[in-house]
């Protein structure tokens, strides 16, 4: 089942949890879809009038904050032994690669690597747990944890919300205006054939 179609079937508390939850794992270190859940919670936000938007986007920063926080305090104690860990268990996403590339960004970039890791599939599973292992002072980490998560979770939120809301008013209009060309296309066509008809008409009598 499409996950938009299985989260309608759900009431909104347990849809504020499902992407609270989620994405605080997510952030926590484990490969999960936080980004999809998210950007369908948003789109179904925009379609029914029972998710608040703005709840939603609460949630999602909150688990989103949560999530790094843990994930940092867990690979601040853990050390590269959990990074290792993590290899044998998630190879695909905690490959000696993937671990050397998000180093080097950590490296280079620092707290903006927090900020904007938000926004990479792959640095979002990272930040937590491997500004823990490298040390990084937590209010380094805090400030760029707090500020990625608001405008990641926050952002997306709001961005997909009203993209969905237009849409649906674009969808209605192109139905509205299918509806009045199906009717102008029927009227016309019915004129046209009522005058040939008529056009006839003395051809056939002459024709007797």
């Amino acid at each position: 089942m499409h996950v938009q179609e299985w989260l309608e079937t759900v009431p909104a508390v347990a849809v504020y949890a499902l992407v609270g939850v989620v994405i605080g794992l997510e952030s926590l270190g484990i490969p999960l879809p936080g980004e999809i859940i998210l950007v369908s919670s948003a789109l179904l936000a925009s379609q029914h009038g029972d998710i608040d938007p703005v709840v939603l986007g609460a949630c999602a920063t909150a688990g989103a904050i949560i999530g790094d926080s843990i994930g940092y305090a867990i690979g601040r104690k853990g050390g590269r032994p959990l990074l290792a860990w993590l290899g044998k268990k998630f190879p695909r996403h905690f490959s000696e690669g993937h671990i050397a590339t998000a180093e080097r960004s950590f490296e280079k970039w620092g707290m903006w690597a927090v900020f904007f890791g938000r926004f990479v599939a792959l640095l979002r599973i990272f930040a937590g747990p491997l500004a823990g292992v490298l040390r990084m002072p937590y209010w380094k980490f805090l400030i760029a944890n707090v500020l990625g998560g608001i405008v990641w979770a926050g952002g997306t939120t709001a961005v997909i919300y009203y993209v969905g809301i237009v849409a649906e008013s674009w969808l209605k209009r192109f139905s509205w205006l299918g509806l009045v060309a199906a009717v102008l296309v029927g009227v016309t066509s019915m004129l046209v054939i009522k005058r040939k008809a008529k056009k006839a008409q003395p051809v056939a009598a002459a024709a007797e």
